[in-house]
């Protein structure tokens, strides 16, 4: 056979395995919208209905006004922006000590650090609830924040893209009369933009969609964040499930937008964290 022919075989069936792992990954998303647009009788029809005969938008509005969405979508990004933000200073301060400083038991404490990463979260869930009691922060934005204002994995991903920005930058800073923190704020941080925004989404995206830790450090309706609220309206709406999709739509669709626009910085980011370390 042909090696052109058989190149063109090989992608056309690459190809062809792509489309059909994109249509299985996108079919439930179409799903949700579809059904949030569906009347009531509409939803429990057989055989189901893959369009809807009259699109019901007011589904949303419904679904916006059966519950306290507005106070769980604050609570929500209030949770987000600050753990983000706290993230992003504890793990660029730490991973420039492991990536420039040097100070006794640096690799040991890095590898002891990175180990912690195979822990699942679970295990910790009770410790952490039994500390946060003492000091008196069940219920409280505190609870919400702090636990996650650092990360393993974040430290490890940044130190990993400092380590490919050359020595010889740092030499000339040190020349000039730079610091190293002036040398982390003027030249690494503006080098580490992909780095920064892929974390950044990462970070935001597991925040919005957190559930475990909301559901056991909050127990008042001011306090949930969206996805303890959603579950709640699972309950209160019953049957109602296009009301439910309509709920579940535009909970999603922010991040689903966020991660649409900024997806190339991810691919950025990861891929030059992995070049060296």
């Amino acid at each position: 056979m042909d090696k052109k022919l058989k190149k063109g075989i090989s992608t056309c069936i690459l190809y062809l395995l792509l489309i059909i792992g994109s249509i299985i990954m996108i079919l439930p998303f179409y799903w949700m919208i579809a059904t949030s647009l569906k009347t009531s009788s509409e939803v429990l029809k057989m055989p189901p209905m893959w369009i809807p005969t009259s699109w019901k938008w007011s589904n949303f509005a419904e679904a916006w006004k059966a519950a306290p969405f507005a106070r769980y979508f604050l609570n929500t990004v209030i949770v987000t922006v600050f753990s983000t933000l706290g993230e992003l200073v504890t793990s660029i301060l730490a991973a420039y000590a492991f990536y420039r400083l040097e100070f006794y038991g640096k690799k040991v404490i890095f590898s002891i650090l990175l180990g912690t990463m195979m822990i699942p979260g679970e295990m910790l869930l009770m410790s952490n609830f039994v500390t946060l009691t003492q000091l008196g922060w069940i219920n409280t934005y505190q609870a919400l924040i702090v636990p996650w204002t650092a990360s393993a994995f974040s430290i490890f991903m940044f130190r990993q893209y400092f380590s490919t920005i050359g020595d010889e930058l740092y030499y000339a800073a040190r020349i000039d009369g730079s610091k190293d923190f002036g040398y982390l704020i003027n030249i690494i941080l503006p080098m580490s933009k992909p780095m920064i925004i892929t974390i950044v989404i990462i970070k935001a995206i597991g925040s919005w969609n957190s559930f475990m830790w909301p559901l056991v450090v909050t127990n008042s309706e001011n306090m949930r964040t969206l996805s303890v609220g959603l579950t709640a309206f699972i309950t209160d709406t019953g049957t109602n499930y296009q009301l439910l999709m309509a709920a579940s739509t535009f909970i999603i669709l922010p991040m689903i937008i966020v991660f649409l626009v900024m997806q190339k910085y991810i691919i950025e980011g990861i891929s030059h964290a992995g070049i060296k370390g």
